[in-house]
């Protein structure tokens, strides 16, 4: 069987490297001439952690990645509302990795060139169209998307489209979907050299949900060097909700238009406007989403990553999911000799489960904690104890973790 993977990325790379280790066929085609190294901070959660690591790059993530030892979320004054371990630090089998997204696609993309080989990999093919042949095959047609050009067609046995929130896959099958939706938040994100902040392997949020900062340092080499390569989010929220143009890596962010709101932000733990005036670039995309479909499957062709369920950057679940996408169709493709009873078995598992987790990011997902804080104690606090008691923060993590399969006790029961 030879399959088609529509997209590049760390879904689509992912992806073709599971299905090499169960030894079979495939090519990539994505649509930009070259892949570079874009993007800022990107997290990975134990369960798609134990993923990479059966793939045999553990050592490489841990040349280029922090361990995350915790999670902390404080509120606008700088307040610590939650604090709770992470990865093995947490009694995981697996550590929880934050990295810089371009070097764990780059990591990937050489995994992939070094053990499929780089023929695999064909750039400068967007993906236009597709048609079922009369050999029960499907042909796929390209464009360059630069330049406009029609690229040679191709042939598989069935394909996977992982090319992002503005999959032309999933366009073709639901074409009145339009824009992803808006909800209201813009995003500021940058990288800083920094001093280590609080235990020097930390995530921290700090804010509400009309305004939040985000920050996890994000190398490796900085960290052995005492130094924090730190990877920040900083987030508001806007009235009317008014998108007009798409969300880009390379749109550049201006310092006027947040910087004033976040100035008075400076903790006795970290100074927050310092961070955001020391980045070497800012980018600014709005906070996006799609609503869950009916299907990702249409015969010989499923979606995976962010083609089937866009989600909000809430719980480190994006890229995570993307992972689980992968070895589970991997895995149905090894199960069931006909690709289509495949993808169908692929969708019954994992679109209900990832439906709930778009759905609980809309509500902050475990992020709410800040906001109970801000609307019980806007002035701040002395105990947090009377503000939320201790286990109803334990119970919004403990819930989240459920949702999106995190649970650490079943995910350590099993094993693998």
């Amino acid at each position: 069987m030879e399959i088609a993977i529509i997209g590049g990325g760390i879904g689509g790379l992912t992806t073709a490297l599971m299905l090499h280790r169960a030894g079979m066929a495939c090519r990539i085609y994505e649509s930009v001439d070259e892949l570079r190294e874009l993007g800022v901070g990107i997290n990975l959660l134990p369960h798609a952690v134990r993923e990479l690591i059966e793939l045999g790059l553990l050592e490489e993530l841990r040349e280029i990645a922090v361990e995350t030892a915790e999670l902390c979320y404080f509120n606008k004054l700088g307040q610590l509302i939650w604090r709770e371990p992470r990865g093995l630090d947490a009694g995981y089998l697996w550590p929880q990795f934050s990295a810089h997204r371009g070097q764990l696609q780059g990591l990937l993309l050489r995994a992939v060139q070094s053990r499929l080989g780089a023929e695999c990999l064909h750039t400068g093919h967007h993906l236009q169209d597709y048609e079922n042949t009369g050999d029960g095959r499907v042909r796929l047609h390209f464009i360059n998307r630069r330049t406009g050009a029609r690229m040679a067609s191709a042939d598989a046995d069935c394909v996977i489209a992982a090319d992002g929130i503005h999959s032309r896959a999933r366009a073709i099958h639901y074409p009145d979907e339009g824009m992803p939706i808006w909800n209201g938040a813009i995003l500021w994100r940058g990288v800083t050299e920094s001093d280590q902040f609080l235990g020097g392997r930390s995530m921290f949020m700090a804010g509400h949900q009309d305004q939040k900062f985000v920050c996890y340092p994000i190398s490796a080499n900085h960290y052995r060097r005492g130094r924090s390569y730190t990877n920040w989010i900083a987030e508001l929220r806007y009235e009317p909700k008014t998108l007009a143009s798409r969300e880009d890596w390379n749109r550049p962010g201006e310092l006027a238009d947040f910087l004033p709101q976040f100035e008075s932000w400076k903790f006795d733990w970290l100074d927050i406007p310092r961070m955001i005036r020391s980045a070497a670039a800012i980018y600014e995309f709005p906070m996006v989403d799609r609503d869950p479909v009916a299907s990702w499957v249409f015969g010989k062709l499923a979606l995976v990553g962010d083609a089937a369920h866009p989600m909000y950057p809430i719980g480190s679940n994006g890229a995570s999911q993307g992972i689980l996408d992968a070895a589970c169709i991997t895995r149905m493709l090894q199960e069931h000799s006909d690709p289509q009873e495949a993808f169908a078995a692929y969708d019954a598992e994992r679109r209900p489960k990832t439906a709930a987790i778009v759905l609980a990011n809309r509500g902050n997902g475990p992020e709410q904690v800040m906001q109970l804080a801000e609307q019980r104690a806007p002035a701040g606090f002395t105990d947090i104890e009377q503000v939320i008691p201790a286990a109803e923060l334990r119970e919004i993590a403990d819930r989240y973790k459920q949702i999106a399969g995190f649970d650490k006790d079943t995910l350590n029961q099993s094993g693998r």
